[in-house]
């Protein structure tokens, strides 16, 4: 009878060892929450305005792109985000892609078209003197009967969303 106590004993303060560790071991070096990781070195962060340099410029994109990359930051990290010059990260991003295609023939008809948008991000890590380069890409479907203007009015909110996304993830997943 004692010995299963003394059994139950060492498996519960077992248990516990474990949990304990797990929670040091991840609690090193770098934070983590929602799949991003980011180096603990990491706390400011500034977003220049992504320029636009794609042969056909969406005026609107570049600057809203900008403000929910912002927010994106801001709401998934607990980084600090500046407009001076004490960033530990300088993320500039430019849309280096912005075509249409036919994506879609039905009875020798357009069905569907194809909006493509490609971002060139380059991260300055002040601390590590180092600049990291990265490139997203996403294409986004639309109705053959649509002129572009509609086009881009009703893919707008999906655009900025995805994009950012796409931005965001690449940024943060390599860590």
């Amino acid at each position: 009878m004692i010995l299963k106590n003394y059994k139950g004993f060492f498996f519960l303060v077992a248990s516990l060892l474990m949990v304990i560790t797990a929670f040091i071991q991840t609690g090193c070096g770098v934070y983590r929450f929602k799949d991003v990781s980011i180096p603990d070195t990491i706390k400011v962060v500034k977003v220049n305005i992504i320029q636009n340099k794609a042969s056909y410029v969406n005026p609107s994109l570049a600057p809203k792109l900008t403000e929910a990359l912002k927010q994106k930051i801001v709401s998934q990290t607990k980084m600090t985000q500046t407009n001076g010059d004490n960033a530990d990260w300088e993320i500039n991003c430019t849309i280096t892609t912005y075509s249409f295609s036919t994506s879609g023939i039905s009875n020798q008809r357009v069905n569907t078209n194809r909006l493509s948008v490609g971002v060139h991000i380059d991260i300055d890590d002040k601390r590590a003197q180092k600049v990291h380069k990265y490139d997203v890409s996403r294409s986004f479907d639309y109705s053959g009967s649509m002129a572009l203007q509609q086009a881009e009015q009703s893919l707008e909110s999906e655009m900025l969303r995805s994009l950012s996304d796409d931005i965001f993830n690449r940024i943060f997943s390599n860590w």
